[in-house]
């Protein structure tokens, strides 16, 4: 549901399909334990189907791996894979990369089959760089020591931000009694909290989003780093 959700809140905010990658593990949706098949929520009123018609899923499955998630980043992809599962970037994009699932220490998890390192990361947005396929990137995760995944990065123009420190755990909000699961993060809650009052003609700048997350109501301390970006937050506008 976190990816799902930040999935929704960017197509609201102006982004077509065309222009966003999708990668699920998708083993939620249809799973037998699910009792409401084909359909996932993230709040406990079953208000939105996060997984209806208008969600096109670009990677799934076992399709969501370490490699082709680097591939994807890297532009290094084999012949046979379509343009539509590609990132179609240049100088002047400004990319968006949220990640979520488990993780630790400089890690985060893929499935729970595979593990991908910080310096991975790192080494993939310096080749991104290298090869004029972005301007600006925001990495944004959510997974236990989210912020230990940006230690590892030295590109220019990344701006990154994790859910909780090392050491800390990222929390889940609610348990929904009917799925049975917890539903949404605390942390992607309080970031899609921030998000709806955006619009596209907002002036929110990414200091704004950062100031709005508290400790107490996230149960973590969300991280930031911005050193590696040329300007001052205030300045980093999130529609620019």
């Amino acid at each position: 549901a976190n990816a799902l959700s930040v999935y929704h809140t960017v197509k609201r905010l102006g982004l077509p399909d065309a222009r966003i990658i999708l990668m699920l593990s998708d083993d939620i949706a249809c799973n037998p334990r699910n009792d409401f098949p084909a359909q996932v929520f993230n709040f406990p009123q079953h208000a939105l189907n996060l997984y209806g018609l208008h969600v096109e899923v670009d990677y799934r499955g076992l399709d969501v791996t370490v490699e082709n998630f680097l591939r994807l980043l890297t532009g290094r992809h084999p012949p046979h894979v379509p343009m539509s599962k590609r990132l179609m970037t240049n100088e002047g994009s400004n990319i968006l990369v949220y990640m979520t699932g488990h993780g630790g220490d400089e890690f985060l998890k893929f499935s729970d089959a595979q593990e991908m390192g910080s310096q991975d990361l790192a080494d993939a947005f310096e080749a991104m760089h290298q090869k004029r396929r972005y301007r600006d990137v925001f990495f944004i995760a959510d997974t236990c020591e989210a912020a230990t995944l940006q230690h590892a990065f030295y590109s220019p123009n990344i701006i990154s931000v994790g859910s909780s420190r090392k050491g800390e755990n990222s929390y889940s909000l609610v348990s929904d009694k009917e799925v049975g699961v917890p539903i949404i993060d605390r942390f992607t809650y309080h970031l899609l909290g921030f998000l709806e009052r955006v619009n596209q003609t907002s002036r929110a700048t990414l200091q704004d989003l950062f100031q709005s997350f508290n400790p107490a109501l996230i149960a973590s301390h969300p991280e930031y780093r911005a050193d590696l970006y040329p300007w001052p937050l205030h300045r980093a506008r999130l529609m620019a």
